[in-house]
């Protein structure tokens, strides 16, 4: 399995629900460092995973939507806890949602898994992985 990864970052504020979530009741930021990895059995046509400049731009794309943000103010997120977990999953959602429009070009169509990865700290991570 081929792999290419890109890497980005979004600063976001937000708060949670629930007793387990202690002061991060509270609404505080968090600032994500981003990796997004495409996979496939074979490279395309010209050697490549993807388009690295085109899932750069995408990515870039997707997180504008996010960056700077709070969260709980966000239609889209009412009444949910914006989890890391939760926010992995939530780019994984809008990065196959490009690919399917065809943003990271034609090539791209060979790409069976996505997985993104947000790191809170340089010692605590969430990632999501899943089919294209």
């Amino acid at each position: 399995m081929y792999s290419l990864n890109v890497r980005d970052h979004i600063m976001i504020a937000h708060s949670f629900q629930g007793q387990i979530f202690g002061p991060a009741q509270r609404l505080h930021g968090a600032t994500y460092i981003v990796d997004l990895t495409f996979r496939r059995e074979a490279l395309d046509a010209d050697g490549l995973v993807v388009d690295i400049g085109l899932a750069s731009h995408s990515l870039k794309r997707v997180l504008e939507a996010l960056n700077f943000r709070n969260l709980d103010d966000e239609p889209d997120f009412s009444g949910k806890n914006t989890t890391t977990e939760f926010m992995a999953r939530e780019i994984f959602d809008r990065m196959v949602a490009e690919l399917r429009a065809g943003a990271l070009g034609p090539g791209a169509q060979g790409v069976n898994v996505i997985s993104v990865t947000l790191h809170e700290s340089h010692i605590a991570w969430a990632s999501y992985e899943g089919p294209v």
